[in-house]
């Protein structure tokens, strides 16, 4: 098992070093893309990751994740600079950085009262709606960037509805970047070369970007016109795009220069509060379900502290919001990438954060080089991975009750915000598990038994029903059962068990197993509501009546 701290350090510093490179050439372009599309400067995504790198990864209680900013929260920081500026993006983000500051302390609060595992309590189909959700607003958003169109202000579906047009009227050399950028995304992993292939995609696209960017000359603001432009009788032009610095990230020279202190002054708005709840529920739940999947893709199986993670996340986001850095999270895409570069310990995530500091400092102007396209396609490619149509395919498989979930969700964050259509979610599960009879003092309480009938069996019995919002117990308890046992989960007499349990079941049995113990399910009496493994199961109609013989 790697060692952490100074010794992990003296260890395992050429691994982590690496690593932290090889994250930093994923994390530099998706930074500056976050915070723009979250109506921030670019510096703010840059100021987080430092932050997430340097700082957190000193005090938060995982070992090879990564915290920087998450497109998870574009939506989300937008929507707070939006509400509160008014009309104003420099006071907006001001207004965003306090409600940062006080979401990072809310979070500080969570993991001093052990509410780490609070995530549990939200059901996966609207976890994943959510997710989905966040997908198809990116993607709403950042595709007329990508083609260099600017739609007319409006509401979400109105964006929506100018997509054609932005396509219709796009300017062609910005297109033309942001379009080669989002096929690479793509295709750029199905390369059969193993060594181009571990180039991550996001470099190749600002790197092309750029070269592409100097070619059309975009630093310097002018008219161009293409072949297929001409009147092919006259051979006149009929038609030019202008291009200059406006298409390229706009960023200071000066490190310092690019710090923004919060303005607390909207602390007693609706609005202001709206956003810190948002940040920190969407934050925290993020962040908590990034570092168990990535516990799992750990090698070693190290296990995280998930209460000492959040706090670090929420201490990070309170410097963050302070200096003038957009929220983080513990991120996934980064976190894998760190483990498949072998990465041993958290000093990848410290490496990370370094380069991006050493870097900004010292070459501002590579940055400023990339074109805004180039960032909104990687955006675009994200917001596509959230709400994929293989995305929707895997949580129908699971189960119509499922999918309902899923589309209410998606349905109730795109017509009114986040918090709202995450409250519709949970809201109709609620009633979905009423209508099939749990009752209602079974909603938050589970009914459970653990006995050691031998020296080395444990029986874990469940009763009634278990679904999402009363299974916390459950969990805490199978959480601290002695390793090597022999543990039998009994379902015989359970009513009905959701797929957020028996998700939880599923990863608990294979965990168990993984650290010498045995562990199996058992209870016929259960009917599934599909054909897949962890669909929500009911006990059947004859099981009933021998229960209530």
């Amino acid at each position: 098992m790697p060692e952490t701290g100074i010794a992990g350090l003296k260890k395992y510093w050429h691994e982590d070093l690496m690593s932290g490179f090889l994250v930093f050439l994923i994390a530099l372009p998706l930074s500056l893309g976050i915070a723009m599309a979250s109506g921030l400067p670019p510096m703010a995504g840059i100021l987080s990751a430092i932050v997430g790198g340097m700082f957190v990864s000193r005090i938060n209680g995982s070992f090879v994740t990564i915290a920087g900013p998450a497109a998870g929260l574009i939506v989300v920081i937008l929507d707070a600079v939006q509400s509160m500026g008014a009309g104003d993006p420099v006071a907006g983000y001001r207004y965003t950085l306090a409600a940062i500051v006080v979401a990072g302390l809310l979070q500080i609060c969570l993991g001093f009262f052990k509410a780490g595992t609070l995530s549990s309590f939200f059901p996966t189909s609207v976890v994943h709606g959510m997710l989905a959700a966040i997908g198809i607003i990116i993607i709403t958003k950042q595709i007329h960037v990508m083609v260099g169109a600017t739609p007319d202000p409006g509401s979400l579906f109105s964006s929506m509805a100018q997509i054609p047009h932005s396509f219709m009227s796009m300017n062609g050399e910005i297109a033309l970047i942001g379009i080669t950028g989002l096929l690479i995304m793509i295709f750029w992993s199905k390369l059969q070369q193993p060594i181009l292939s571990k180039i991550p995609a996001p470099i190749i696209v600002v790197i092309l970007g750029i070269g592409l960017g100097l070619y059309f000359d975009l630093e310097h603001m002018h008219i161009y016109h293409i072949p297929h432009q001409l009147d092919m009788l006259t051979g006149h032009l009929v038609h030019g795009d202008q291009v200059g610095p406006k298409y390229l990230v706009a960023i200071s020279d000066h490190f310092i220069s690019s710090f923004y202190f919060p303005d607390f002054s909207k602390a007693l708005t609706i609005e202001f509060w709206e956003a810190v709840v948002s940040i920190c529920l969407v934050g925290s739940l993020e962040s908590l379900l990034t570092t168990v999947a990535v516990d799992k893709l750990d090698p070693y199986k190290r296990r995280s502290d998930l209460d000492k993670d959040i706090m670090g996340i929420g201490a990070g986001n309170t410097l963050a919001g302070l200096i003038g850095g957009t929220a983080m999270i513990s991120e996934v895409v980064r976190s894998s990438a760190n483990i498949n570069n072998g990465a041993k310990t958290g000093w990848a995530n410290f490496f990370h954060g370094l380069i991006m500091l050493l870097f900004v400092v010292l070459f501002p102007q590579v940055i400023h080089s990339i074109p805004l396209s180039a960032l909104a396609a990687l955006l675009v490619y994200t917001g596509f991975k959230l709400a994929s149509p293989s995305e929707f395919a895997r949580v129908l498989q699971v189960g119509t009750e499922q999918f309902f979930m899923f589309i209410v969700t998606i349905i109730g964050v795109l017509a009114t915000d986040l918090l709202v259509g995450v409250a519709i979610g949970i809201l109709v599960k609620f009633v979905v598990h009423i209508a099939r009879g749990v009752w209602w003092k079974n909603l938050f309480k589970i009914y459970f038994s653990i006995n050691e009938a031998e020296k080395d069996k444990i029986i874990v019995r469940l009763d009634g029903s278990a679904i999402f919002s009363n299974f916390l117990p459950l969990k805490k308890a199978l959480d601290v059962l002695p390793a090597g046992k022999n543990v039998t989960l009994d379902l015989s007499n359970a009513y009905l068990v959701d797929h957020t349990v028996l998700e939880y079941l599923h990863d608990f049995m294979h965990d168990y197993a993984s650290h010498g113990g045995k562990c199996q399910q058992i209870g016929d009496a259960i009917h599934t509501f599909s054909d897949h493994d962890l669909a929500a199961r009911i006990m059947t109609h004859d099981a009933r009546k021998k229960t209530h013989a």
